[in-house]
């Protein structure tokens, strides 16, 4: 057996990235994956088992990433609950902002993923809103934000606000500015859950 040698896979994801962005998942081809990353088609399968895997790879990578930075702020007890509702929406955006191709894969690709259920990257997202979800629950608790908040509803309605406009920013980058959208979505969150 061949053994994986170099960054040869970290490559092949991020050329999958640009790929999926530019031509959309079905469109695109293993082909032109390996050819953006530089390797060979077949060094692909060694990697990864089809297309599928490598986007299940790259949510999952997301996902997992997100969840391990947002556990350390929701752990962080010099932050209060808004503070750290401000933080967690700046990782996210963050994220996108660094890798704009990330973003377009995420607008165009996620809802299919979590429609066919691929476990191992709705757990990891999952996890992330659950914890998303502790913050709120504090806030809750320590008076900061409405009692009456639906935490189902809630924790839908960010990441269908965020994934909404950010499908917007692909489509009209300068009616939709990536800044502009974070500014707001910030503060209708963090205006709309505290108490008045």
């Amino acid at each position: 057996m061949r053994l994986k040698e170099g960054n040869k896979e970290k490559d092949i994801l991020e050329a999958a990235i640009k790929v999926f962005a530019e031509e959309g998942f079905h469109k695109a081809k293993i082909s032109k994956v390996a050819e953006v990353a530089g390797v060979a088609t077949g060094s692909v399968y060694v990697y990864f088992k089809n297309k599928d895997d490598l986007l299940i790879t790259i949510f999952q990578g997301l996902w997992e990433k997100l969840y391990d930075e947002l556990k350390s702020i929701t752990a962080n007890k010099m932050l209060s609950p808004v503070e750290k509702i401000d933080a967690m929406l700046d990782l996210v955006f963050d994220m996108f902002t660094e890798n704009p191709a990330l973003a377009l894969v995420f607008v165009n690709e996620q809802q299919n993923l979590i429609r066919t259920g691929q476990e191992g990257f709705i757990n990891y997202y999952e996890k992330f809103l659950d914890e998303g979800e502790k913050v709120v629950k504090e806030g809750i608790s320590k008076n900061v934000f409405s009692a009456n908040l639906d935490l189902n509803i809630f924790r839908h309605y960010i990441f269908g606000a965020i994934r909404n406009l950010l499908h917007h920013w692909a489509s009209d980058p300068k009616e939709f500015p990536l800044n502009k959208i974070r500014q707001n979505i910030k503060y209708l969150t963090k205006h709309g859950i505290t108490k008045t």
